[in-house]
């Protein structure tokens, strides 16, 4: 018997912090928040993670081991990423302040803070990058309001697990083009979990029962991946 609709994670957030304690604070606080949290000690680490994995938002250190958080944040904006950056560090000038939001930095928080305040400048960089970015997916019938985390099927409800959900908005952003199932991985699995291909499957035949009935189809294709055909009615 299915239960209530799970909302799906709201961010997948990279703090970057080499104080476990406070990082692991912090990540227990933000996925109490509904968000998907994961951890990086180093600026190396971060740089990689932003590279080959999707971010809604980084939370960013400045006094971190080898590179600081100043020269994560100078790389990753020459890289043309454009993840928002949250900076978080024990310097309090005016001047590092200055600095970090010059690199291209959307906050500033100095330590020691309260979390309550961080949670809601994590609400408030939420809620600018859903204004900036749309938050309605459409394909036919099926309708994503992507602010909201909630699905429509034919103007009805469409209760969807978090990962269907996830595997879902990938397919929608690459209509007619075909997704591989470690591109699909990439995008539902946390940082370092091991998520098999057969697992990917069984998301996708899900998918496939709730969404077939309406017409949408989506297409395995052999040795590759799968592709969301367009929607012909």
């Amino acid at each position: 018997m299915m239960g209530a609709l799970r909302t799906p994670p709201r961010m997948r957030i990279m703090i970057v912090e080499d104080d476990a304690a406070l990082a692991a604070g912090v990540a227990r606080i933000l996925e109490g928040e509904g968000h998907a949290a994961d951890v990086m000690k180093s600026g190396e680490h971060a740089i990689l993670a932003a590279t080959q994995e999707s971010f809604d938002l980084m939370i960013l250190d400045v006094g971190l081991p080898g590179l600081d958080g100043f020269e994560v944040l100078r790389r990753l904006r020459a890289q043309g990423s454009p993840v928002p950056v949250l900076i978080l560090t024990a310097r309090d000038a005016i001047d590092d302040r200055v600095h970090g939001l010059d690199l291209g930095a959307d906050d500033y928080m100095a330590k020691p803070f309260a979390m309550a305040e961080l949670v809601a400048r994590v609400r408030a960089l939420n809620r600018r990058g859903k204004a900036q970015s749309g938050p309605r997916l459409t394909h036919g019938p099926l309708e994503l309001d992507t602010g909201a985390r909630r699905a429509f099927l034919n103007g009805a409800p469409l209760e969807l697990a978090a990962r269907e959900w996830a595997v879902l908005e990938v397919l929608l952003g690459k209509v007619e083009k075909v997704v591989s199932k470690e591109v699909i991985i990439q995008a539902v699995a946390s940082w370092g979990e091991d998520l098999s291909h057969n697992a990917i499957e069984v998301y996708v035949s899900r998918l496939r029962s709730k969404l077939e009935p309406a017409g949408i189809h989506i297409r395995t294709v052999r040795g590759f991946g799968y592709m969301l055909e367009e929607f012909s009615g």
